[in-house]
């Protein structure tokens, strides 16, 4: 456990060193900006009060991200609770002096708390992110991680072992299986791959696995063979050990907001909420649409206009291409895209069915002769779905939501694959920004799925934002 201590150490240090210069950097600006290098307060007497005020102000936002366990190892690297806990310090600790300076009649200069709080807060929220890119690339690299022992049934761990290798950025290296009460056990774990270091159902046999295979941390998976007893004294094991407890429940795909805890006689009972998307919520959304729509119709106007002019140039044939798709709850719409093939590109498709680059459901081909020179670039760039814009303005689709599906590949939907026909279809969506084309029927179905169980607001603004970095990168269009 050197290694993660080592790593978890540099990262305590290189982030108490961060914030400190960030802070100071904040406040010493906020006071210079304010008040100038020579201010006219030393006439007043007051220029060692904001000297100590300042420095009393750093030092105290600087404990307070130690107090609001900002730079907890368990949530560097992965999820929004960092930057939630490094805001949440930093504006109580404002709320706080605004308080104390309204109850006590302390007469702050507004011009200088205005320009500390915005100037620090974006400060550390960008020194987090820079700190975070540096331990995912570490992380990518198989450095940086947390040991991990999956504890519970076969199937249930293996899972879980998939489910960790393929969100490394989430520090957790999974390096052994226990699986109490299996009566078979084989060297290696068949579905993980993971040496299978016991069976045993107690918690002294547990700990000395994990002692074998020197993890740092122990996840308990669903179907889990163990007495509540057992796991208790294997918590007041784990505990003295400083080694980590993780459950590891059977949810999948659901996201942090749906999930609250409660306690009912000693046990902690998971309570999983369902979004629905109703009433004020699905007209704020409606809203949104509908001026971002606008808002990029009116400045993209001229980008369509020259586009349009492309591709009537490259063959005289029609601009847009309508497709029918299946909207909302099953309804057909009529979709437009700027023209990126042959005129009879519908006729030719027959022909090409069997040379299909997709995932299966969907066609797709990385070199498709019926796409135009013109169109090609279109797609690369992604402006051939400009016009469905005006769709969203419609009402027929949404700026985010599951990728409008044809009505051909709707009559090959399961059961529960239909459950992306609840929201509307999107401009953009998880899909557009997690490889596009590249991904697998099944990627592409749990993605679609995932938005339409937790979908929020903020998710779709974040969802925006990281689309423009996936249409200039380019990655999975075709």
């Amino acid at each position: 456990m050197k290694d993660v201590r080592d790593w978890r150490a540099r990262c305590g240090r290189q982030l108490r060193i961060v914030d400190a210069f960030v802070i100071s950097w904040a406040v010493a600006g906020a006071y210079v900006i304010r008040f100038g290098w020579a201010s006219d307060l030393v006439a007043s007497g007051q220029e060692a009060v904001y000297a100590w005020l300042s420095v009393i102000l750093a030092f105290a936002w600087w404990v307070m991200l130690g107090a609001w366990n900002s730079r907890q190892s368990r949530i560097l690297g992965a999820g929004p609770d960092e930057y939630k806990r490094v805001a949440a310090s930093s504006l109580w600790l404002f709320g706080l002096v605004a308080i104390v300076s309204y109850v006590l009649k302390l007469d702050t200069a507004r011009g200088y708390v205005g320009v500390a709080l915005p100037a620090g807060l974006c400060g550390l929220l960008l020194a987090r992110w820079l700190i975070r890119q540096h331990l995912n690339v570490n992380r990518q690299l198989g450095l940086s991680m947390s040991r991990l022992m999956l504890l519970g049934g076969p199937s249930a761990v293996a899972h879980l072992a998939q489910s960790l290798r393929s969100a490394k950025h989430a520090g957790y290296l999974p390096v052994a299986v226990y699986t109490p009460n299996v009566s078979v056990v084989p060297s290696l774990d068949p579905e993980s791959g993971l040496p299978v270091v016991g069976n045993l159902p107690d918690a002294t046999s547990i700990v000395a696995a994990i002692d074998a295979c020197k993890a740092d941390a122990v996840a308990v998976s669903a179907g889990v063979q163990l007495h509540p007893q057992v796991l208790r004294h294997l918590g007041w094991e784990l505990a003295a050990r400083n080694v980590g407890l993780i459950m590891a429940p059977a949810l999948t795909d659901i996201a942090g907001p749906r999930i609250h805890t409660q306690q009912v006689a000693g046990l902690p009972l998971i309570h999983v909420t369902t979004p629905t998307l109703e009433g004020g919520q699905r007209v704020a959304k409606r809203l949104f649409d509908l001026s971002i729509s606008s808002i990029l119709i009116v400045a993209l106007l001229p980008v369509m206009a020259v586009v349009a002019l492309l591709i009537k140039i490259q063959d005289q044939g029609p601009i847009l291409f309508r497709q029918n798709r299946v909207g909302i709850e099953g309804k057909h719409f009529q979709m437009l895209k700027f023209r990126s093939m042959v005129t009879d590109a519908e006729e030719r498709l027959n022909q090409l069915k069997e040379k299909n680059d997709g995932n299966g459901v969907l066609f797709k081909m990385k070199n498709d002769p019926r796409v135009t020179s013109v169109g090609r670039v279109l797609r690369k760039l992604s402006l051939d779905e400009l016009p469905q814009l005006f769709n969203i303005c419609a009402g027929s689709m949404s700026l985010v939501g599951p990728r409008p599906p044809l009505p051909s590949e709707v009559e090959e939907y399961e059961q529960d694959v239909r459950r992306r026909l609840l929201v509307k279809p999107g401009l953009t969506g998880l899909w557009q920004v997690s490889g596009r084309s590249n991904l697998s029927w099944q990627d592409s179905v749990r993605l679609d799925l995932y938005y339409v169980e937790n979908w929020s607001l903020a998710g779709d603004l974040l969802i925006l934002m990281k689309t423009f970095r996936a249409v200039f990168r380019g990655a999975g269009a075709y």
